[in-house]
């Protein structure tokens, strides 16, 4: 796609809206690394890019199990995010988020669409993750908010 494509990641026209979530079990946090830019190399929620007639809810679901096999409960919208990253003078990449918590209902975990590996991470090992920005923080949020006490 070329730059002045409005469907473009990068140089985009608009804000792109997207959706992720923020799965737990048993204590645990469901990770992806990204296998493709903008989050090539860095661990994040499972999530991606809104399709047009689709809930945020059914977007989350979607880019969870296409990018882990994985299906959740989930239990609310836990937070938003707004990804604005520059190049110089230019947007090169700006996403709204929104980050829905859950925890694990049903299938076996697979990384698979653009995440390179999916893994359940204990919080404590968070910190030692290169992550996208901000993750640790929402998951420990979402943990506290949502899950801790409720187990």
């Amino acid at each position: 796609m070329n730059s002045t494509d409005n469907t473009s990641r990068s140089y985009p026209q608009t804000p792109l809206l997207g959706a992720s979530a923020c799965v737990f079990d048993r204590g645990k946090v469901l990770l992806v690394l990204g296998s493709n830019p903008p989050k090539q190399g860095l661990w994040s929620l499972p999530g991606g890019l809104v399709e047009v007639g689709e809930t945020l809810h059914q977007a989350a679901a979607r880019e969870l199990y296409e990018e882990t096999s994985l299906g959740a409960d989930i239990l609310g919208l836990a937070d938003w995010v707004e990804v604005i990253k520059r190049d110089g003078d230019t947007i090169k990449y700006h996403f709204v988020i929104a980050m829905f918590v859950g925890r694990l209902s049903h299938g076996r975990i697979k990384a698979g669409d653009d995440a390179a590996q999916a893994r359940w991470f204990d919080l404590s090992e968070l910190a030692q993750l290169h992550m996208t920005t901000g993750t640790a923080d929402l998951i420990a949020r979402a943990f506290k908010d949502w899950i801790e006490g409720t187990s």
